[in-house]
């Protein structure tokens, strides 16, 4: 049922007016492109747009981490710094005391502490991002330039202190100091500030001596993260290892982050906050733990790509309209002729071959009006050809009618001496007669070339009977064929002039009585007809000048080697097989014809070789 449809549809399609079809092939050619290459322009615009997008935000989170780790690793050098004071060891070995009271004096006449709390001092006024530095020692003592505690508190019991002490002198920030028991006198708010610990460690006895607690000013990160813009509402923000907001501006999209979002140390992924489809561009600083996060809607990214899809669809739009106005003017600039001589070739359909195509176009439509006008001229000049062949022929049946009268007239006088010499008792002339009148009338076969293998063995008996009579003694013959063969069709006259030959320059040749073969076989869709005898034989100079004749038939030198000389040691020139060659070449190509083999005194042998026909019209190969 497939096929069918199909095969209607392409029958439509042939019999649509060829300025339809010009129509359609110049859409396809110009439209279908166009719009092919707009969508490819478009994929591949937006795909180049959203990885330029995401290379250039991951870059800038790179760069935005490397200062957040630069003002981080200050703290950390800080640390190290304040814990290698000759001033800060002895708070820590207990011989300073802390907490504001006051204590022994050195040498310039300050207290410990006081100096203790100048050397802090010195660090929060050169680096202006820190808020203030706390030193307690393990028995829960402190020294601060801008920091204190409530009274009864036990820094040693705190969060931010055991954090420290299990990490065992490695720098660690613990994040926005919610519900410590440490202040500031300047009043920043927890959100205002991160916080770092470092515990100190006695190098010999791995035993924590005390912790750095150091405060740093969150406008430092957000000044950081504040001059990223990403498009036109996208925002970086940054995020300890815990998921708590380290940073983010006024109002973001996304209020909490989601547990388990952050699967790798940097990525891309997406998110559906409130309805609005979010794109998440992340990594994850090594040395901080924090993660900066890019954070800005998909239809912002999308934006600039609709805008460059839209100038490609008016592009293609455009050029859509041009191909199509182009289309119609082609189209009817080739149909047009093309419809006129359509026009005229149908008058002369009519009958009218005095039409003739007028123009001076020299394209292929001028090309053809002239051959057709070529054709017209020739087909007035073959119908009155045909007329004059008509008239010839007419008159060549009425002679061949003529003719035909001698042959029935020699029938009837050979049926009439064949009776008489039945009546006479002369059986061996009635036998000769009723021979050579078999032999006349199978040799006419009323005129087709094709006759049933059957009937040219039948005409070969007569002629071989013929023949005996009057070689009675000499002559001796047979005849092999399977008698299904019998059924398929051979050229007429075919083995006559082989077996003529046989006879007359083989047998009478030779001394003594001498045997004549006949056999007939098929191998593979192939009739062989073989004609053997022991007769004299052929010369070898005789053989290899009739064997190229032989080949010769059907070519261009065939006609001037028919009229050599005839062959030495012969009375005659192979004529009669040349003329079978002939025959068989003409009919069926040069594959198939006859083949001889023969050596003086041992006779000859002559091949016939035949196409299988099982049908009185052949059909040359």
């Amino acid at each position: 049922m497939r096929k069918g449809s199909l095969n209607m549809e392409k029958l439509k399609l042939n019999n649509m007016p060829i300025r339809y079809k010009l129509i359609i092939h110049f859409l396809l050619i110009s439209i279908l492109p166009s719009i092919g290459l707009g969508l490819l322009i478009g994929w591949t615009v937006d795909r180049i747009v959203e990885e330029q997008s995401n290379e250039n935000t991951v870059q800038l989170i790179g760069k935005v981490n490397t200062a957040i780790e630069s003002d981080v690793e200050n703290l950390q050098k800080i640390t190290y710094l304040i814990s290698f004071d000759p001033g800060v060891q002895k708070f820590l070995k207990g011989n300073v005391t802390g907490n504001g009271q006051r204590g022994s004096t050195e040498g310039n006449g300050e207290s410990a502490e006081y100096n203790i709390r100048k050397f802090l001092q010195g660090f929060t006024t050169l680096s202006s991002e820190i808020a203030g530095i706390m030193l307690v020692n393990s028995e829960g003592d402190f020294i601060s330039n801008e920091m204190y505690t409530r009274s009864g508190t036990r820094l040693t019991e705190e969060a931010w202190y055991k954090q420290a002490a299990e990490n065992k002198g490695i720098f660690k920030i613990v994040g926005h100091p919610y519900g410590r028991a440490v202040m500031s006198h300047v009043d920043y708010k927890e959100s205002e500030v991160v916080s770092a610990v470092r515990a100190i460690v006695d190098p010999e006895t791995q035993v924590v001596q005390g912790v750095v607690l150091v405060d740093l000013k969150l406008r430092v990160i957000a000044e950081t993260a504040r001059d990223v813009t990403l498009g036109k509402t996208g925002y970086l923000t940054v995020v300890d290892d815990n998921g708590e907001m380290i940073y983010a501006p006024q109002h973001p999209f996304m209020q909490k982050i989601p547990a388990g979002l952050f699967t790798e140390s940097s990525g891309i992924t997406s998110e559906i906050v409130d309805g609005r489809h979010l794109q998440l561009i992340y990594r994850t600083s090594p040395f901080t733990g924090w993660t900066t996060m890019g954070v800005f809607p998909m239809d912002e990214s999308a934006f600039g790509v609709r805008e460059i899809t839209f100038n490609v669809v008016t592009f293609v739009f455009v050029v859509c309209m041009l191909g199509m106005t182009a289309s119609f003017y082609l189209a009817y600039s080739i149909s047009r002729p093309i419809g006129q001589l359509a026009s005229f070739m149908s008058k002369a359909q009519s009958g009218d071959l005095t039409i003739r195509y007028w123009g001076n176009r020299s394209d292929e439509i001028g090309l053809l009006g002239r051959s057709f006008n070529t054709m017209l001229a020739q087909i007035g000049r073959l119908l009155s050809l045909t007329e004059l062949q008509a008239r010839q022929k007419r008159e060549a049946e009425l002679r061949s009618l003529q003719a035909h009268i001698k042959p029935h007239f020699l029938y009837n006088t050979l049926d009439t001496i064949h009776w008489m010499a039945r009546s006479k008792e002369a059986e061996d002339i009635a036998e000769v007669v009723q021979s050579l009148s078999k032999l006349f009338r199978l040799g006419l076969s009323k005129g087709s070339d094709m006759i049933p293998l059957s009937d040219e063995l039948e005409h070969i008996v007569s002629y071989l009977k013929i023949q005996h009579v009057r070689y009675s003694s000499k002559l001796t013959y047979s005849i092999e064929v399977e008698p299904q063969l019998q059924e398929l069709y051979v050229l007429k006259l075919l083995l006559q002039p082989m077996v003529e030959n046989a006879i007359y320059h083989g047998i009478k040749e030779r001394r003594g009585p001498g045997h004549l073969s006949i056999e007939v076989v098929e191998r593979e869709n192939e009739l062989y007809l073989t004609v053997r005898d022991d007769g004299a034989g052929i010369t070898p100079q005789r053989l290899s000048l009739l064997k190229q004749r032989l080949e010769a038939v059907g070519t261009q030198d065939s006609g001037h080697m028919e009229t050599e000389a005839p062959l030495p040691d012969s009375a005659g020139s192979g004529y009669g097989i040349l003329n079978v060659q002939a025959r068989i070449r003409l009919t069926y190509g040069k594959p198939y014809g006859i083949t001889l083999e023969s050596e003086p005194g041992s006779g000859t042998v002559v091949t016939v070789r035949h196409p299988v026909v099982r049908d009185s019209y052949p059909a040359k190969d």
